[in-house]
């Protein structure tokens, strides 16, 4: 689901990316704070949860996002085969194409609200989760003697053993066992402790994703 990578991005920016360790051994590590969250304990019973709670709605948004795509196959195939014939009207498929995207906005934009609650439970979760994910960083730091840790995508080549992610999920299951998926009356996105957790923005797919992790 795109829209939870997205606030896992977003939870990702609070945590420090190096921390001095006064050992005697450093080292260089990497880590994948996303993925930390995703694999956590905590965010896996977060996600069961908003499935179960928010059942009702999403299935009505999966419904409803296979409905659009019948309704629209037959438009994109016109406009394909359109497009394809020779001297084709640019004019007509101008047309033709702006009549589908404005059609696919406003099928995103009810999707977005049939599933609202869901995903802001989903940022409620992440949020709680991410607040201690700063904690969990400077525990494995330390414990390992890390002088550098950087995101994976950041180094041409690390071995196996240089990746600390598993036990930064470990530090957030300890941190962190559960978190709620009811977000209070007046609660917006990044109040809880100061995480940079983002609002909800756009529809997720019908059901919330399965992170990668354990």
């Amino acid at each position: 689901m795109t829209r939870f990578k997205t606030l896992l991005l977003a939870a990702a920016l609070v945590a420090p990316v190096a921390a001095p360790v006064a050992a005697q051994a450093q080292t260089v590590a990497v880590a994948n704070p996303e993925q930390a969250i995703g694999a956590s304990r905590a965010w896996a019973t977060a996600r069961t949860q908003i499935e179960t709670t928010y059942k009702a709605q999403l299935d009505q948004a999966e419904a409803r996002r296979q409905a659009v795509g019948k309704e629209l196959q037959p438009l994109v195939t016109a406009f394909n085969t359109a497009r394809a014939a020779p001297n084709a009207n640019q004019a007509s498929l101008q047309q033709q194409a702006a009549t589908i995207q404005g059609r696919e906005q406003a099928a995103q934009a009810e999707i977005q609200r049939i599933t609202l609650p869901a995903q802001r439970a989903q940022a409620y979760a992440i949020e709680q989760i991410s607040a201690k994910l700063p904690d969990a960083v400077q525990a494995v730091v330390r414990a390992r003697n890390v002088s550098m840790l950087v995101r994976p995508d950041a180094v041409l080549f690390a071995a196996p053993t240089a990746d600390v992610t598993s036990a930064i999920t470990t530090e957030l299951d300890r941190l962190v066992p559960t978190v709620s998926v009811t977000p209070p009356a007046n609660w917006q996105p990044g109040q809880q402790g100061g995480a940079a957790a983002a609002a909800p923005a756009a529809a997720p797919a019908a059901r919330p994703a399965q992170p990668a992790g354990r």
